[in-house]
């Protein structure tokens, strides 16, 4: 997809590590995926954007690129994702100016006033309930936080993630979520693929159900 052809996030993506695990779950019909790279060399991080752009071009999914802006930019992707760290150090202006959409994370009201103030194109809320995948400093935020901030945001795509699964799901989205991201639920399970299949029926149903 080219950035003039960017929409909103799928109503559910996955969150992948590496090239590897988009190979192994794009071609199964996913629309929207993200590449979470962490502490990757900077050869591999072109590499792994690069081939990752190809690869979903191929298939018709959206790529959200996570953290590596420049790379980003560089490499023509569509979306840039960033947590609040990775947004203080950003140029917003010049991710925009490339015609990247961005995605921000959100945790707290006062992280929330900081991302809209940046204009993005979508806010991610969590963790949403509790996950075991890494440690994390702040407390379930609740179906409750999730109807909150879509009040907040209106119309602007609203994102959820953490400790989510399929029989979670419908319970997230009605309470607000656009989206809803996940990582855990797939990359524990002892056949990721068949529960990437899972997910992406659920998402079939909830389009169906919006119109």
């Amino acid at each position: 997809m080219t950035r003039s052809g960017a929409v909103a996030p799928d109503v559910f993506y996955p969150i992948v590590p590496d090239l590897a695990w988009l190979q192994r779950l794009v071609p199964l019909g996913v629309r929207t995926v993200q590449l979470r790279l962490k502490d990757a060399a900077p050869e591999v991080v072109r590499h792994e954007i690069s081939e990752s752009l190809r690869l979903c071009a191929q298939h018709g999914c959206q790529l959200i690129v996570n953290d590596y802006w420049r790379e980003a930019t560089a490499l023509g992707a569509d979306y840039v994702h960033l947590g609040q760290e990775d947004l203080a150090a950003a140029d917003v202006k010049a991710i925009k100016a490339a015609g990247l959409r961005l995605g921000i994370s959100t945790h707290s009201h006062e992280e929330l006033a900081v991302s809209l103030a940046a204009k993005p194109d979508y806010i991610a809320l969590g963790p949403i309930y509790e996950t075991k995948l890494k440690a994390m400093k702040w407390s379930p935020q609740g179906l409750g936080r999730v109807t909150d901030w879509k009040q907040r945001i209106g119309s602007l795509p609203l994102i959820a993630i953490g400790g989510i699964t399929p029989e979670r799901a419908d319970g997230v989205a009605d309470a607000g979520a656009d989206s809803i991201a996940v990582i855990t639920d797939f990359f524990t399970h002892p056949d990721p693929e068949a529960r990437v299949r899972q997910w992406l029926a659920w998402a079939d149903g909830r389009r169906a159900k919006s119109h």
